[in-house]
């Protein structure tokens, strides 16, 4: 029978579709157990939150606050919307001192040090957690003397002693499939900490920064209010040397001298709490420059030494959840709460492990190693759970509620974010207006002082008038002081609302970029 080239090709087409159909079973297989191997990670996959979708901070958006360039600090400020913020905001205040000071607090402050150390331990556990995805090996060298009842029906060695040696090394190693993506979600959520430690690091370090700059200006401004307080009881006791002088001759009565001397003793009643809250300013910048009050010097800072930053930077509000540390560590907290999700799933699911062991095992060290005492093992093992009491449920249960937890918390962490920036601004706003006024009425109770000088000296009015003059001069110039300390500790503040320019940093940024990376 002939056969045509025809023929020749069907009957091979034939035959490689059942040599096809043999070996479908053993590829199915095999890429069956490929894809186990590999598996997949069950569990939700987080999705960084969108930013909130407003347009400002504030209802009524700001451009720039009220100002005169006659007062000190009272600078017009313009706020420059989608400007960005140096990493050493402070250093905009132009005071050497006070940068020596925060540098001094960055390189000593213990909290710092113990949020930075937090971070090693977080790291650390990322690197212990990335150690499941890979073998288990150990080895292991036993050594036993032993001996066997005469009466025993087998010995153990071959030779038939009933006492001898006997020496086993070997070698183990064990593997767990990460099937269902167990160590892979439970790496996630460790890195995810890590982040959360980080943020919380960075945190620290802008609020350090903050606090060291508020306190150096408050212990200006106290310094300032001491001074105009002694000023004020200086006039007081003249003013009522004075009326005891005319009351003695009969020109004032016991009514004027009284209330002289409860002026005076209200007065002086105000010296020692604004003492006693310089101090305190003294200690807490010591303890934030990491030493002992004792230890740090009387601080030289003055607010006529402070530069008022002018043009302050706005981020735009879709960069604000970027840039606030808070915020990035709540998404953090999210993060690792989601990939708890899939911890607890995958731990409902069935469990892979291989296991292998090879050795040797002698009646003597020299025989180690030679033909016909070594040994080896190869095993695998698939555990499931059936019934756990409805604790593994349970458990997944919780790692759900605890995720539906953070994501509120993160809610009202972005909430609080806008509402510092909000109330930041609101007080920028105010400060400026409070410091106008604070300064008219200053040069008002400055013209009042300087006329009643004058018609003293003319002989139109008595010194009393002149020390009542001097008494509201002192105390206007104490309102004066504070509204410009209130000014740049609110300027202080908008900076640590926008979250500080951590960014900015070289060795920050790129370890929050290098671990964003890894995340995805």
């Amino acid at each position: 029978m002939k056969m045509t080239w025809g023929d020749v090709s069907a009957k091979s087409a034939r035959a490689s579709a059942r040599l096809s159909t043999r070996r479908l079973p053993g590829r199915l297989v095999l890429a069956m157990l490929a894809s186990l191997l590999a598996g997949c990670a069950v569990g939700p996959d987080f999705s960084k939150p969108a930013a909130p979708e407003v347009g400002d901070y504030t209802v009524h958006p700001l451009a720039a606050t009220a100002g005169s360039t006659n007062i000190v600090g009272g600078e017009v400020q313009r706020f420059n919307r989608g400007g960005d913020i140096p990493a050493d905001w402070w250093t905009l205040f132009h005071s050497s001192e006070l940068n020596a000071l925060i540098e001094q607090s960055l390189a000593s402050n213990p909290d710092l040090k113990a949020a930075q150390a937090a971070l090693s331990v977080a790291r650390e556990n990322v690197l212990a957690g990335r150690g499941a995805n890979y073998p288990a090996v150990a080895a292991g060298m036993s050594a036993s003397r032993r001996q066997d009842p005469p009466g025993a029906l087998a010995p153990v060695p071959s030779n038939n002693a009933f006492l001898y040696n006997l020496f086993t090394p070997q070698v183990s190693v064990s593997y767990v499939p990460d099937v269902f993506g167990l160590n892979r979600r439970g790496v996630e959520s460790l890195q995810a900490q890590e982040q959360a430690v980080r943020f919380q690091t960075i945190a620290t370090r802008l609020t350090l920064t903050a606090n060291v700059v508020v306190a150096a200006i408050q212990q200006a401004s106290l310094q300032a209010q001491v001074e105009a307080t002694r000023r004020m009881i200086e006039a007081d006791t003249r003013m009522l040397e004075i009326l005891r002088y005319q009351s003695a001759r009969g020109y004032a009565g016991r009514l004027d001298v009284a209330a002289q001397e409860s002026q005076l003793a209200q007065v002086a009643a105000t010296l020692p709490p604004l003492l006693k809250q310089l101090a305190q300013q003294h200690d807490l910048l010591a303890a934030l420059a990491g030493q002992f009050p004792s230890q740090l010097p009387d601080g030289e800072f003055t607010l006529s030494s402070l530069h008022l930053p002018q043009d302050l930077p706005l981020s735009l509000p879709s960069t604000l959840v970027a840039q606030r540390p808070d915020v990035r560590q709540a998404e953090a907290v999210l993060h690792a709460a989601s990939a708890e999700v899939g911890v607890a799933m995958a731990n409902r699911l069935p469990n892979i492990s291989l296991s292998a062991n090879a050795g040797s095992t002698a009646l003597a060290m020299g025989r180690l190693f030679k033909a016909g005492t070594g040994f080896w093992s190869l095993g695998a093992n698939l555990a499931a759970p059936v019934f756990q009491g409805g604790t593994l449920r349970h458990q997944e249960h919780a790692a759900r509620a605890a995720y539906m937890e953070a994501a509120a918390q993160y809610r009202s962490t972005v909430l609080t974010a806008f509402q510092n920036v909000a109330d930041t601004l609101a007080a920028l706003e105010q400060d400026a207006a409070g410091l106008t006024t604070a300064a008219s009425a200053a040069d008002a109770a400055k013209v009042t002082l300087d006329l009643s000088r004058r018609q003293w000296k003319d002989g139109y009015a008595g010194y009393l008038s002149v020390l009542s003059a001097e008494q509201a001069y002192q105390q206007a110039q104490v309102n004066l002081v504070q509204a410009r300390a209130n000014r740049y500790v609110d300027t202080a503040a908008l900076y640590q609302a926008l979250g500080g320019g951590w960014w900015h940093r070289a060795d920050t940024a790129h370890a929050v970029s290098t671990r964003d990376a890894d995340e995805k």
